[in-house]
């Protein structure tokens, strides 16, 4: 699939370039470029999983995991949020550490390498942009994200070419370090509502109650259950009581929940 070939070039280009900028950062003195090496290392593992788990997570449901693999890929997010949290927190220490002692760095060569990032990154980007899906735009941004850290990187390499503050780098640092850290509790939250099992977003139990009820002969609607799988897919569980055909019921019923992306539904009638 064309999908998957683009996330595996993006994770390739992304793994390649982490390890390039983190020997160029021990090479250039740059906390700025570790930093943004450990970024983008965090972000091709998250790439990683992510290509992994793409394959594995549409596989069909079975007798071990009779709801689908679909929490393969929500799994992979939580992993790599983690190693993300750490990783900065780690920047973070040093970066202020060294804001604390200033030492000259290679401006030139950090120049260099943040050219070298942008272009990388920025083509890690191209190859991730077409895809639409919850999966691909979360990749796409982290490539953007990365593209848009080493313009800062390139930013503060000009400054010190030109005027020896060397605090900028680990100012810069600390900017990125936290840029991260904030996009890293947002993806947290999100990973937990789907496993504490938070309605999805956008959907409101009331709401679609109140289409139910406007089905020919539904009653009343006791219990309604919405949960996510993964954040694409959606699962009911519900209870009816009906005074009408119960098979057509269910198929209008199915019908009003697929408008709210629900797919997986489970009806008891009474």
């Amino acid at each position: 699939m064309k999908h998957e070939k683009n996330i595996r070039i993006a994770f390739l280009l992304n793994l390649s370039f982490s390890v390039l900028e983190f020997l160029g950062g021990l090479f250039t003195g740059s906390v700025a470029i570790i930093s943004d090496a450990v970024h983008d290392f965090g972000d091709a593992l998250s790439v990683g999983i992510a290509w992994f788990l793409e394959k594995k997570s549409v596989r069909n449901p079975d007798d071990i995991y009779t709801y689908g693999y679909r929490r393969f890929s929500v799994l992979g997010g939580l992993i790599t949020t983690i190693v993300l949290f750490f990783a900065s927190v780690f920047v973070l220490h040093h970066a202020v550490m060294r804001l604390l002692s200033p030492v000259p760095v290679h401006a030139s060569g950090m120049l260099i390498i943040a050219v070298l990032g942008v272009l990388i990154n920025g083509a890690a980007a191209h190859f991730t942009h077409d895809d639409h899906s919850i999966n691909g735009r979360a990749i796409n941004l982290h490539m953007l994200e990365d593209v848009l850290g080493w313009v800062v990187v390139l930013v503060g390499a000009v400054v010190i070419r030109f005027t020896d503050f060397y605090f900028i780098d680990p100012l810069l640092s600390i900017a990125v370090a936290c840029f991260i850290l904030v996009h890293v509790f947002k993806n947290l939250f999100l990973v937990l509502r789907i496993f504490l099992e938070k309605i999805p977003e956008g959907i409101s139990v009331q709401e679609i109650k109140g289409e139910l009820l406007q089905i020919e002969g539904v009653k009343d609607v006791p219990r309604l259950c919405v949960r996510t799988l993964d954040g694409e897919t959606h699962a009911a569980a519900l209870h009816i009581i009906t005074d009408g055909d119960a098979t057509a019921l269910k198929k209008a019923v199915r019908e009003k929940l697929m408008r709210y992306g629900i797919g997986l539904v489970t009806i008891e009638t009474e």
